[in-house]
């Protein structure tokens, strides 16, 4: 077998910020970098140079065209190829301009806009996301992109993710301002996917309607052997499906995608790629670029790779556990509790601001991971319930609950588990249980929502995320700051805050009947499908907020709820259409045959 080498391979298709260095003039490398450190635009003259060089790597690597790759509110990505050639009086040469690079122009007539735009009213623009790396791939040079309208409205993903990011590094900065924490000058979200999928043989693919036209089966019977046994999960994985795992590993790394963990999942058929962490707007890209390869590469295996939520009733369907922390660019997490949480009030602002923004937009949560195959997958087999809660483990509840009544934490000792066999080591035993029916659970540094559908954009959740955090974060700081003893209302933020929103906070079985009835008298929203959770869009609370934090008009909020609801409504009768197609073409005419 050729020996493959990681590290020298890693991020080759990749116009990353060492290549940048390596090929640009030092003035405008240093240009850009400080256009990225302090959120301005680049200047003309700086693009050209970028875009020269950019070129000229893109045709070492191969490529003929590039294209402006941007996220519209299809739920896929979109992109427009054109040629790097160009004539002039001596003629064929290769052009790719600055202003090719930062701006360009789809027809924006035919994307979702939900009423922003008419027909006739047909132009958008891409315009180059520089924090994110343009990458080659399939002969093309990919230029990450946001997409708006001729009026300037976000007709994509992308614009309000990075709002939102902009919107937590203003209030984070605020609060470690008023902490003493002066050399922190950028506070970013971070975000690791972990992305589950089925794959089966494409010949037996291709035999269902079902699953060709709507992605998961609309008619069938269960297997004899399913997953009963529990045998499949973190089971021998099978030499071609390894095989698989292992191509498209490499796919990834050359694209600088930090594919780190692979295995078999609880469903036949089903497995899990999950990735290192990246700041959220380049975690939300490289998911786009893992499912764009998860797919190209199985049919290079005769097999297809299936990302709908709930392919298969009676097993296990495939979700996208986002899991979500905030960092420093001095390398610090401010959701790392240390040693002794209850000492620590910075981590427990930042802690309380989450907790208050699970509770105040539980509704939008839920609609960012909504969708009509996602609403057949909620509530079961590991898949979190409809109702938005957050699980914070016993000790981080004891804290909160200590600092309520005034009382110190005394706290308690990490134990160890002695299994018994003399040669084996003790284990540290963590201070807190894992708790998988929640949908937004703290684990030691970060939380992880849960809710998140196998086929869906993470854009949406981290969106929801970020702007519910940075509303309660500019709350807390502008207390903070009119604060006369920042110690004593650092302690009084904390304790009403808990107080307040405590509800949201349960740390037992989310399956449960009981938990459904106390949740409805706790005033939790139980929104069970996707109709119920659409209205949070154009809730009259979640604009004010949208509108405070800069991520989302009036008209853009309204927009996406009218998207939202017309994706829902196509989804589902298109499933109904095929199922009657199914029923008249191919199984009433078989059972007439037989009988």
């Amino acid at each position: 077998m050729e020996k493959y080498d990681l590290i020298e391979n890693f991020g080759e298709n990749v116009f990353s910020d060492e290549e940048m260095k390596k090929r640009l003039d030092e003035k405008v490398y240093a240009e850009y970098r400080s256009c990225l450190e302090n959120d301005r635009p680049l200047g003309l003259e700086v693009a050209e140079n970028i875009a020269n060089a950019m070129k000229e790597w893109a045709i070492e690597k191969g490529a003929t065209h590039y294209t402006h790759w941007f996220q519209p509110m299809t739920g896929v990505t979109a992109e427009k190829h054109d040629a790097f050639l160009d004539c002039s009086p001596k003629g064929a040469i290769l052009k790719f301009s600055g202003k090719s690079l930062i701006n360009g122009e789809p027809d924006a007539s035919s994307f979702p806009n939900g009423g922003l735009r008419a027909t006739f009213e047909a132009r958008g623009y891409t315009a180059w996301d520089p924090s994110s790396y343009a990458f080659v791939m399939n002969g093309s040079l990919y230029i990450p992109t946001v997409f708006c309208s001729y009026g300037g409205e976000a007709l994509d993903k992308k614009t309000p993710l990075l709002k939102s990011m902009g919107a937590i590094n203003k209030q984070a900065l605020r609060i470690l301002n008023i902490f003493g924490n002066k050399s922190v000058k950028r506070v970013f979200p971070t975000v690791g996917a972990e992305q589950e999928y089925f794959l089966i043989d494409e010949k037996e693919y291709e035999k269902r309607l079902d699953l060709v036209t709507c992605g998961r089966t609309l008619f069938g019977a269960k297997p004899p052997k399913g997953q009963e046994l529990g045998d499949h999960y973190f089971g021998k994985i099978k030499s071609r499906v390894w095989d698989y795992m292992s191509e498209v590993d490499k796919e990834l790394w050359k694209l600088g995608v930090y594919a780190k963990t692979k295995h078999n999942e609880v469903a036949p058929g089903q497995h899990e790629l999950a990735s290192v962490f990246a700041p959220a707007n380049i975690a939300v890209d490289q998911n786009q670029i893992t499912m764009s390869v998860m797919k190209s590469v199985a049919h290079r295996f005769g097999m297809v790779c299936i990302l709908n939520e709930k392919p298969f009733a009676g097993v296990n369907g495939s979700g996208k556990h986002n899991n979500w922390s905030l960092s420093t660019d001095t390398g610090v997490n401010l959701l790392e509790p240390g040693f002794e949480p209850a000492e620590n009030a910075q981590f427990l602002i930042f802690l309380v601001a989450v907790i208050a923004a699970v509770d105040d937009y539980q509704d939008l949560l839920r609609l960012s991971a909504s969708s009509a195959g996602n609403d057949n997958r909620l509530g079961a087999n590991e898949a979190p319930p409809a109702i938005v809660s957050m699980f914070i483990g016993e000790e981080l509840r004891e804290v909160l609950e200590s600092i309520s009544k005034g009382e110190k934490y005394l706290g308690k000792k990490a134990g160890e588990i002695d299994v018994g066999a003399g040669v084996l080591p003790h284990l540290v035993k963590d201070k807190t249980d894992r708790n998988r029916t929640s949908p937004f659970a703290f684990t030691g540094n970060k939380f992880e929502f849960r809710m998140v559908g196998s086929n869906m954009s993470i854009a949406s959740a981290n969106v929801m995320i970020n702007a519910g955090v940075a509303d309660e974060l500019s709350m807390i700081a502008d207390e903070l700051e009119k604060a006369a003893d920042k110690g004593v209302a650092v302690a009084e933020i904390v304790k009403k805050y808990y107080l307040k929103h405590k509800r949201v906070i349960f740390n037992g079985n989310n399956y449960s009947d009981e938990w459904v009835a106390e949740a409805k008298e706790r005033g939790l929203y139980n929104l069970p499908t996707t109709v119920d959770a659409i209205s949070a869009y154009v809730a009259k609370k979640n604009i004010a907020m949208f509108e405070r934090q800069n991520i989302f008009t009036r008209a853009e909020a309204e927009s996406r709820y009218d998207i939202k609801l017309e994706n829902y409504l196509k989804t589902v009768d298109i499933e109904a259409r095929t199922m009657g197609h199914i029923a008249r073409r191919e199984i009433i005419p078989a059972a007439i045959s037989f009988i």
